[in-house]
């Protein structure tokens, strides 16, 4: 039974996480431009569908809808190489602050990942 109660709250921390951060990638994408390498093309465009993706996949959580899980697990993973790009840069810019706080938030996203795919869904 606590198992199941912490799978429920982590499966809230992923909603609003991600009710909060798609927002925020769709109202400042500006702010979510320097997670991304030079290289990256159309990046705007990136930090909008990443936005849009973490919506989906809270309203999906909330909904309780089956592919909500997986979907989002898969948005955690797709985000993950730009956290890494963050970390590394930092790093390498000798931004001290930036660069604990990216590293930190790399294995945050381990139970993030988990509790997504913990989350209940509909049965049927």
């Amino acid at each position: 039974m606590a198992r199941q109660t912490l799978n429920q709250v982590g499966s809230k921390v992923v909603i609003g996480a991600f009710l909060v951060s798609g927002t925020f990638h769709l109202i400042a994408p500006a702010q979510f431009m320097p997670l991304l390498p030079d290289w990256t093309p159309y990046p705007l465009a990136l930090v909008c569908l990443s936005g849009i993706a973490e919506l989906l996949a809270a309203i999906g959580l909330i909904a309780k809808l089956r592919w909500a899980p997986i979907f989002t697990a898969l948005v955690l993973l797709a985000v993950w190489p730009a956290n890494w790009w963050v970390a590394i840069e930092a790093t390498n810019n000798a931004e001290i602050a930036t660069a604990v706080i990216a590293w930190l938030r790399l294995p945050l996203q381990l139970p993030l990942i988990y509790w997504a795919l913990k989350s209940p869904v509909k049965s049927g």
